[in-house]
């Protein structure tokens, strides 16, 4: 391994980025996040329309909201990530925006499981450099005590694009319901849930095209080497293990509850209370937006004034209320019989859900050097999304199934996927916290 100074180990050509233009940065890459939980959560609620045409179980409707998307979206997550922290990671953006949107139009030609499971892995396959690069570009534009916030701003891309896809993909799915076949010039006749891919598509290209409009920042918080092998990657990994293994593990769960959510929480209205599309993705997107995006700010905020105040695991006891919160009030909402309570409860519910999942992705960038931050972000987001995408999904499908064999005992399905995650969750960061603030001292010592 060649040692060097840490300004002769960044990449060029850089620039500093004033406040004004990392902000900048900081909502065009939220756009980019928010049209990608927009292409991911369409199917949600085209799951009937999609049952009928190719024949599916609920298992399998679980499989293509997780698991299909979620195994390349991992694995691909991390040479991707090793790609963010050697390479420029605004170009690395733009080719997956535009990726994972021409994926998306591609689902709507599917015409069979497998078909569409492979559309799906397209769309994990592009989404897969985005997190890793934006993460690694952000700690190099935020000082710590403001990173927190930055990352929770991020972050609400995922209630934002959740949020839009039940918004305009309820209205479209609504406005073209009532027919039977739509003709398109060269793709011929199509049902409506086909064209409603298409529709989730096409934003894809003046996306990626915003992204060139950025400038890659300067690399901080270097080591003094030119560059990080495998073995001193694991290295550096294998000092922070428990920290890692924690946030990870914590995350996992906090995915289960969340995916598990936004994957059923349509079809629950669909089967429970007989809504339509439209009506659905209207009562639900405007509390997701709302209350996903407050409770987001809040847990970013919370972290960083206590992190001021000295608390070096500020993003870690951000958690606590939140798998308490979440333990508590999801399981009543979906166990109730009434709409209206059902919705007044998800407010809280998700304002409790979304508190750590800005702070989290923050913790690991504040106890790790810059060259590893873009791997260390992908094993997070692999062991994330492999766990909790994965598994969200899927289990209430899976109860649904093979414990109540039925489709009306959807909302006990949810309930008890969501339930168990959350505590367990709240085990996890209580165990980890120790552990990390030993690692934040360590770094800072070493940054000294």
């Amino acid at each position: 391994m060649q040692t060097t100074t840490a300004a002769a180990a960044r990449p060029a050509p850089t620039r500093e980025f004033s406040s004004a233009f990392a902000w900048y940065v900081l909502i065009i890459l939220t756009a980019c996040y928010t049209l990608s939980f927009i292409d991911r959560q369409i199917l949600s609620l085209l799951v009937g329309p999609i049952k009928k045409d190719l024949g599916l179980s609920d298992t399998k409707v679980g499989l293509l909201q997780g698991l299909a998307f979620s195994v390349f979206y991992t694995l691909l997550g991390l040479p991707l990530g090793r790609i963010a922290d050697t390479k420029n990671r605004r170009n690395l953006i733009g080719v997956s925006v535009l990726l994972w949107s021409l994926f998306t139009g591609a689902c709507s030609l599917a015409r069979s499981f497998w078909s569409l499971i492979f559309t799906r892995i397209g769309v994990g396959f592009g989404e897969a450099g985005l997190s890793p690069a934006a993460y690694s570009m952000f700690s190099d534009m935020y000082p710590k005590e403001r990173l927190g916030v930055a990352l929770s701003i991020f972050y609400m891309g995922v209630f934002l694009g959740q949020s839009l896809a039940l918004l305009v993909g309820g209205t479209t799915v609504e406005a073209v319901s009532h027919m039977s076949s739509i003709t398109l010039p060269l793709l011929g006749t199509m049902a409506p849930w086909r064209i409603t891919f298409l529709v989730a598509a096409v934003p894809g290209i003046p996306f990626a095209l915003l992204v060139y409009t950025l400038r890659e920042p300067v690399r901080r918080g270097l080591l003094n080497v030119s560059k990080l092998g495998p073995r001193a990657t694991l290295r550096e990994v294998g000092t922070r293990w428990s920290s890692v293994a924690g946030i990870s593990a914590g995350m996992i769960c906090q995915a289960i509850c969340n995916y598990g959510f936004m994957a059923w929480a349509p079809t629950f209205f669909a089967r429970a209370h007989h809504w339509a599309p439209g009506q659905t993705g209207r009562a639900l997107g405007v509390i997701i937006a709302t209350f996903g995006c407050l409770g987001m700010y809040a847990g970013g905020k919370i972290s960083d004034v206590w992190l001021k105040k000295g608390r070096f695991d500020a993003p870690l006891r951000v958690g606590i209320p939140s798998a308490i919160g979440t333990a508590i009030l999801f399981p009543l909402a979906f166990l109730s019989h009434s709409a209206t309570l059902t919705l007044a409860l998800i407010c809280p519910a998700l304002f409790c859900l979304a508190l750590p999942m800005g702070t989290a992705a923050a913790a690991l960038q504040m106890i790790f050097p810059n060259q590893v931050r873009g791997q260390v972000s992908a094993f997070y987001l692999f062991c994330l999304n492999l766990g909790g995408l994965s598994l969200g999904p899927l289990m209430p499908g899976v109860l649904n199934d093979y414990v109540f064999h039925s489709e009306a005992a959807i909302g006990k399905s949810i309930a008890i996927t969501i339930g168990a995650g959350a505590v367990l969750m709240l085990i996890v960061f209580l165990a980890t916290q120790r552990p990390y603030r030993n690692h934040y001292r360590m770094l800072n010592r070493a940054e000294a």
